[in-house]
């Protein structure tokens, strides 16, 4: 494929885009009280989404001004039908982009070999809970099996490494940091835990049931041990530490208590065209009207360096100014 090189995305505060988030849909087959209400949402008309050829053609223009990693989310990206041509058509655009799903795993045995022969690197895999009767209750749905049965899928099909999201509920399940952290290690898992945002639809995030990422650090420090923390690559959303027995190792994003706005390199396009440059803004630029419009490449260029150079410092979470937006995260896509 011939690419354009382009000028990089940088913001105003000297940070440059690398990571493209794209949603792919807003819909799940899941209904996690932490997300959205039992009912689910009202849903995107199919004709509001993306197609793919216009979500790889953002993609490309994306990849021609520097940014290397993609990463497709939701909702959840499996129910969107034929998601593995979407795959192969970031695929083709370089064998160097780094590109990679975040999913609930419950359709993984279905999906995984076909995503990986497609060209999808890595897969990130969300599980709160090793209890069935706690996954029932979190997610509505009675599924721990299938995650499991997914994960073991994404092992047989040569993801590697395949990292497990965990986000822990103060008074729910946050007496589960040691026994997911020593399931995922037996497993051959890097587990991350995230806290809990105040991204949910109905609003009803409450700062005292956040679990802080130093919290789990102690625990696990005092059940296995764990080194100095690596050195990362500083735009990375997770701080990460090794066990002291070398079995491994596991992640933090402190999205809350220990924000990295500073280093962050990621913008995202929601599955109905708009373009966001964090999980918490409340600006959005449309690029769905100009794709349907005619639009040139350097018209989308535009855009995209219109919404970068309008990148806030930071998300503002516990100062007055702070405001939760609209979407819920399976409208914006994580």
């Amino acid at each position: 494929m011939d690419l354009k090189k382009r000028e990089l995305l940088t913001d105003t505060q000297g940070r440059t885009v690398r990571d493209l988030r794209i949603s792919v849909t807003d819909r799940c087959n899941l209904r996690c009280v932490y997300c959205m209400p039992a009912e689910g949402m009202p849903w995107l008309a199919k004709s509001d989404l993306l197609t793919f050829e216009e979500l790889a053609r953002v993609a490309r223009i994306a990849f021609e001004c520097g940014v290397r990693g993609v990463r497709l989310t939701g909702g959840e990206p499996t129910v969107r039908a034929e998601v593995v041509e979407l795959v192969r058509q970031l695929r083709e655009l370089s064998p160097d982009l780094d590109l990679s799903m975040t999913t609930n795993g419950l359709k993984l045995v279905e999906l995984a070999a076909s995503l990986r022969a497609a060209g999808l690197d890595r897969v990130n895999v969300s599980l709160d809970t090793l209890s069935r009767e706690r996954f029932h209750a979190l997610a509505r749905r009675d599924r721990l099996a299938d995650v499991l049965a997914g994960l073991a899928a994404a092992k047989a099909a040569g993801f590697a490494p395949i990292k497990v999201n965990a986000v822990l509920v103060r008074g729910f399940n946050d007496d589960e940091a040691v026994p997911l952290a020593r399931w995922a290690r037996d497993e051959g898992f890097e587990l991350r835990f995230i806290e809990w945002m105040p991204l949910d639809f109905g609003h009803t995030w409450k700062r005292e049931q956040l679990v802080p990422g130093d919290e789990i650090v102690a625990q696990l420090t005092a059940a296995f041990g764990l080194g100095a923390p690596d050195e990362d690559d500083p735009s990375a959303p997770a701080r990460t530490w090794r066990y002291a027995d070398g079995r491994g190792r596991v992640g933090v994003i402190a999205s809350v208590t220990r924000p990295f706005c500073g280093d962050c390199d990621r913008i995202r396009l929601t599955a109905d065209g708009q373009i966001r440059t964090c999980l918490f803004a409340n600006l959005e630029h449309d690029v769905r009207g100009a794709l349907r419009g005619g639009a040139s490449d350097d018209a989308i260029e535009a855009i995209l360096r219109a919404a970068v150079r309008r990148k806030l410092p930071g998300h503002l979470i516990g100062q007055a100014a702070f405001r939760q937006p609209e979407r819920g995260m399976s409208s914006i896509g994580g």
